[in-house]
C-alpha cells in the first residue's frame, strides 16, 4: 500500500448496494464518504445490474480509488438469491476492472472479524464499531452503507496479508488466476 491510498469498499446487492470510501495512510484512516444505491424501484434485474455497473464507474471516476475491497456473496439456502448477489458482485467487479482498479474480495466473516474481532457479529455491531473508529456522527438508516465501509476498513487492516484472499489488478490478472473460467 502506498503512503496515501483511497479504498472503495462495496457491499453488492440487487436491492441496495452499499459503499464506503476511506483515505488510508500508514497509521490512520479517515472517512471520505459512505452511501448506498437504492435499486428497489427497478423491477428488471438486468436494469439493476446496469445501474450497479454505471454507479460503480461513477464512484471510481469521482473519487479515484487506488483499490477496491468487495464483500463476497455468502452461501445461503436460497440459490436464486445467491445467484443474483453473485451477479451484482460480478458487475461491480467488472466496473472496477474496466477502470483498472485492483480488487480484493473478502468473506463476510473476515470483514466482521477485522472490524469487531467476532466473525459472527451483527450488522449493528459492525456499524457501531465503525462509528467509533471513524468518528461517524450518525449512522445511516440502512446498514448496507456501513457494510460497504466495513469492506474498505477490512482491507486497510489486512494490508500485506492478502495471500489467501482473491485479488485482481485487471482483466489479464483475473484470466491468469482463473483459466478454467475462460472459454476460447
Amino acid at each position: 500500500m502506498n503512503e496515501d491510498n483511497i479504498i472503495l469498499g462495496i457491499d453488492p446487492g440487487t436491492t441496495i448496494m452499499g459503499f464506503g470510501i476511506i483515505k488510508a495512510t500508514r497509521n490512520e484512516m479517515s472517512l471520505i464518504q459512505m452511501h448506498e444505491l437504492q435499486l428497489k424501484k427497478y423491477e428488471n434485474h438486468f436494469l439493476k445490474l446496469q445501474k450497479i455497473f454505471e454507479r460503480t464507474q461513477e464512484i471510481i471516476d469521482e473519487f479515484h480509488p487506488d483499490e477496491i475491497a468487495i464483500e463476497a456473496p455468502f452461501f445461503g439456502k436460497n440459490v436464486q438469491s445467491m445467484l443474483k448477489l453473485g451477479r451484482a458482485q460480478g458487475v461491480a467487479m467488472a466496473a472496477g476492472l474496466s477502470r483498472e482498479v485492483a480488487i480484493t474480495e473478502y468473506s463476510p466473516k473476515k470483514i466482521k472479524m477485522a472490524i469487531t474481532g467476532n466473525g459472527n457479529a451483527s450488522k449493528e455491531q459492525v456499524a457501531k464499531m465503525l462509528q467509533k473508529l471513524l468518528k461517524i456522527k450518525t449512522l445511516p438508516k440502512n446498514l448496507d452503507a456501513t457494510d460497504g465501509l466495513a469492506a474498505a476498513v477490512c482491507h486497510y487492516y489486512n494490508r500485506g496479508k492478502l495471500e489467501s484472499e482473491k485479488s485482481y489488478s485487471g482483466w489479464s490478472a483475473f484470466v491468469n488466476k482463473n483459466p478454467d473460467k475462460v472459454k476460447s
